[in-house]
Formats: structure tokens, C-alpha cells, sequence
């Protein structure tokens, strides 16, 4: 089969990539123009990427440990400085163990593939990361989708399974990526319990912002969460990822995960850079409420400019305008007035529900909301 160019697909919706240079302030990224634009896209929402702590702890573990690991952990490579950010995480998380993986995506094909086998049936949010989705057909198990952050149906399916060998396994995200919105985390694993389900959560894009001091929205929640899955790309401004757990479970993953054995270790520069990121959290507990208070301030603007009102209450804010190529030219029309906003088309987002994904950074100068609201409104 030929996998190659498909001249089938819509020009409004075949993907190009496209380079972006660093702009002369953090939240600025040049396009191959010239042209700086004002970063409304990117995922590093606290603004950490750039800052001279991460830089200045990465050039050291550089200098000190090398570029690479040069092994997978369980041979060469894994440094005192593993092992500092993974006590140093389960401590904030409160969970017993956490192990650094290279990428998310790869961090949550390990959970999956942990928790289920083909014995298992899987009950995943309708608008779960891909990632999850690889996890679940790499384990093998039966799935079933809910809808969107809807207990009641999730009940329905729970009571449909009635009594099985195998516990089920419930996945979701606390913030999800394309739409802005959480799940009642809590009400979601007490009908967990009562079922006899396991819950996996996937914090990526809270962590660093929602919940207490930024430890996302699952913590302080024990039973029934089975795993917790973060990234250091983030609101960390690093690279990498982990799974939180209990010692049995934390122990399994070592035993037999292949997505955590069979891999060249995290680089040490980017261990350290999530390190330093971990303690400017933890010592500014500030930054995570005073972003959603700013999110919520854009919400009631859009909203009074006559746009949908976002959905959630997290940094990420989707303008549902339908079509593939209106979101295009929605694009084009901000990137004109020096903004940065990506249309996010289908198959990652459900059809006629193309959009702009608006980000916003903790240090956004400004004026950026201003900005943004003639750009969208320019009549």
C-alpha cells in the first residue's frame, strides 16, 4: 500500500509544518519572516521555557552529566539527578512512586499497557490524547468511550459491565487539551469506586496550574486512582514526562514495562531544567490561581465580543468557529496582527468543531487581550 502523498486530503486540512524562532522576549517567536508574534499557542503556560533558572540548571547538568544518558535506566543510565525529581515529585503529588519517561506519549502507553490486557475492558472519555488511545489498542483490552466529561453515561456503561473478573479501567484528563474543560474529578472516582473501577488520570495539561499549589486536579485524591501521568513540556517549560503510583504498581512498571525499560533514559539537562521548574512552583503557589483568574477575565470579554464562551476555566481557551478553512482564516487574519493562534482542524477535534486554540502565558504582557479582541473583531 502506498502511504505516501494522498492528494486526496482537503488543502484546508493537510497539515505543513512550520518553523518558528525564538522572539527577543519569551512570549514573542519569529516566524521565517522576520515577523515577531505575540506566542498564543505554545503549551508553556507559566512561561518557564526561557527562564534563566531552567536555563542556568540545565547548562550545569550539561557541563556535568553530558547531553545524553547514554542508556536506558535500568543499565547506564539513570543519575542521581533521576532520582532526586522522582522523590522530589512523589513527595509534592503525594503518591508513593513516580519514574521519569522521555515523551508523554510514550508515558501513557506504559500506564495503559500496565493497567489492562485483552481480559480488561477499558472506559475511556469520548475526547481522550491520542496517546491514550495507542496505550489502550497496544494492551489489548476492550474499549468503550463515555461522553465527554459526562457521569451519567459513564455510570450507565459501568452498571452495562455489571460484575467482571477483571476490574475496569476508567481514563480521563483533568484538562483537556483541545476543549479547556475538567472532569468533576472527585464525583467521577467516587462512581469509580462504587463500580469496583480503577481511574487513570492524565494531568499534562493541568500540572503546574490547577489544583492545590498547581499539583493538578487529582491530587489529594487516593483510592481509586490507580496512575497519574504528567509532563514536563508543559507549564515545567522542559521535556519528559512521568507516571505517579503506588509502590506495587511502581514496582510493576519496573519489572515489566517495556516503554520504560527499553528506552534511553530522560537526558540529564532536561531533568534538571524540570527540577528547577518544580521548585519555582512550589514557591510561587501564586501563579496557578492568578492565570485562571486572567483566563476567566478573557472569557467575559470573547463572551461580550459576542464569541461562544469558552468552555472551562484553565488557561486554554477554544473559539469554535466550524470549518476547517474558517479556522484557517481566523488564523491568518491574528497572525496579521501579530498574534499566534494555531486552527486546530479534524480528525483532532470532532468534525464541523474546528477552532482556535487560545493559550494563554502567565507573562503575556499587557495589552495582549486588547490586542486580540480587534484582531478578532476588526470592524
Amino acid at each position: 500500500m502506498n502511504r505516501g502523498f494522498n492528494p486526496s486530503i482537503d488543502p484546508a486540512r493537510r497539515r505543513q509544518l512550520r518553523s518558528w524562532a525564538p522572539g527577543e522576549k519569551p512570549w514573542l517567536l519569529q516566524n521565517k519572516e522576520g515577523a515577531n508574534l505575540l506566542d498564543l499557542a505554545s503549551n508553556d503556560y507559566l512561561g518557564l521555557s526561557r527562564h534563566p533558572n531552567l536555563r542556568s540548571a540545565a547548562e550545569t547538568a550539561l557541563m556535568s552529566d553530558g547531553l545524553g544518558a547514554g542508556g536506558s535506566r535500568l543499565v547506564s543510565g539513570t543519575r542521581p539527578r533521576h532520582l532526586e525529581l522522582e522523590r522530589s515529585l512523589a513527595s509534592w503529588l503525594g503518591r508513593d512512586q513516580v519514574l521519569l519517561f522521555p515523551s508523554g506519549f510514550q508515558a501513557n502507553i506504559a500506564a495503559v499497557s500496565a493497567l489492562c490486557d485483552r481480559h480488561s475492558t477499558v472506559l475511556a472519555d469520548r475526547l481522550i490524547h491520542h496517546s491514550l488511545l495507542v496505550g489502550v489498542r497496544t494492551s489489548g483490552a476492550r474499549l468503550q468511550r463515555f461522553a465527554h466529561n459526562d457521569l451519567e453515561n459513564l455510570e450507565q456503561r459501568l452498571i452495562q459491565l455489571g460484575q467482571p473478573t477483571v476490574p475496569p479501567l476508567v481514563i480521563t484528563e483533568s484538562l483537556f487539551s483541545m476543549e479547556g474543560t475538567s472532569p468533576p474529578l472527585e464525583a467521577m472516582a467516587s462512581l469509580c469506586s462504587r463500580y469496583g473501577a480503577r481511574l487513570m488520570v492524565d494531568e499534562a495539561h493541568a500540572l503546574g496550574v490547577l489544583g492545590a499549589e498547581g499539583r493538578g486536579l487529582s491530587y489529594g485524591l487516593r483510592h481509586p486512582i490507580t496512575m497519574v501521568s504528567g509532563t514536563f513540556g508543559k507549564a515545567f517549560g522542559s521535556g519528559g514526562a512521568f507516571l505517579a503510583c503506588d509502590a506495587d504498581m511502581g514496582d510493576h512498571l519496573l519489572q515489566s514495562s517495556g516503554a520504560f525499560r527499553y528506552t534511553t533514559a530522560l537526558a540529564p539537562p532536561l531533568v534538571a531544567g524540570a527540577q528547577a521548574a518544580l521548585k519555582l512552583i512550589q514557591t510561587n503557589p501564586s501563579w496557578g490561581p492568578t492565570l485562571v483568574a486572567r483566563a476567566g477575565r478573557w472569557r467575559d470579554a470573547l463572551q461580550q465580543l459576542g464569541w461562544p464562551r469558552p468552555a472551562g476555566n484553565g488557561p486554554i481557551l477554544p473559539l469554535i468557529v466550524g470549518t476547517d478553512q474558517a479556522a484557517l482564516d481566523q488564523q491568518t487574519a491574528l497572525e496579521k496582527a501579530g498574534l499566534l493562534s494555531v486552527a486546530i482542524r479534524p480528525p483532532t477535534v470532532p468534525e464541523g468543531t474546528a477552532r482556535l486554540r487560545l493559550v494563554l502565558r502567565r507573562d503575556l504582557p499587557e495589552g495582549t487581550l486588547q490586542r486580540l479582541l480587534t484582531a478578532l473583531n476588526p470592524a
